[in-house]
């Protein structure tokens, strides 16, 4: 039930997402889509509820439930950005907008780039985590906890990935090519 559930809150947000942009600049209902949209982190909820239930009816803790910890906190990490980079997509096809702003590509504009991108990763792993360890507690020493202490791990290499990013493009950033430099500035 737990898997599926997760299936249907991405199904949801994405379904809410498409409403909520779709009453922003289709119907020209900017207000109302800007309340679809704050609706999407009921679905967090909804599942954060399903699985504390799940577990407090005696479910061995398992993957299901570290998945759904670490779904949530991909959403609470990366909800927000992704909700905006499709935002200004959509603003600029259907409602006139300015092309949506490129990363930088070079230099350390590059590196703050990844920093940032570093940081909402880190956020996302580390709620997950706290998700996971407040599953661990809640289980307590009657179960096998062993399945959401592997997803911690992960969600630390998670971290660990995205900092190495961060710091190599800030040790050794990226040079603009030798024959674009001065070119269309």
């Amino acid at each position: 039930m737990i898997v599926t559930l997760i299936v249907l809150c991405e199904v949801g947000f994405w379904v809410l997402l498409a409403a909520g942009l779709a009453l922003r600049y289709v119907a020209r209902k900017p207000r109302l889509g800007a309340a679809v949209l704050l609706c999407e982190p009921l679905l967090e909820v909804v599942l954060l509820v399903v699985t504390a239930i799940d577990l407090k009816n005696g479910a061995e803790p398992g993957m299901r439930h570290g998945l759904a910890a670490v779904y949530i906190g991909f959403t609470v990490g990366l909800g927000h950005s992704t909700i905006k980079w499709v935002d200004a997509r959509v603003a600029h096809r259907f409602a006139g907008g300015p092309p949506p702003v490129k990363p930088p590509k070079y230099g350390m504009a590059r590196a703050a780039h990844e920093w940032r991108t570093a940081a909402r990763w880190t956020v996302a792993a580390g709620t997950a985590m706290a998700l996971l360890q407040a599953a661990i507690w809640y289980v307590g020493g009657d179960g096998d906890t062993g399945s959401l202490e592997a997803w911690q791990q992960k969600m630390l290499w998670v971290i660990g990935i995205n900092l190495v990013i961060a710091v190599g493009y800030t040790v050794w950033p990226k040079q603009e090519p030798r024959d674009r430099v001065g070119a269309g500035r």
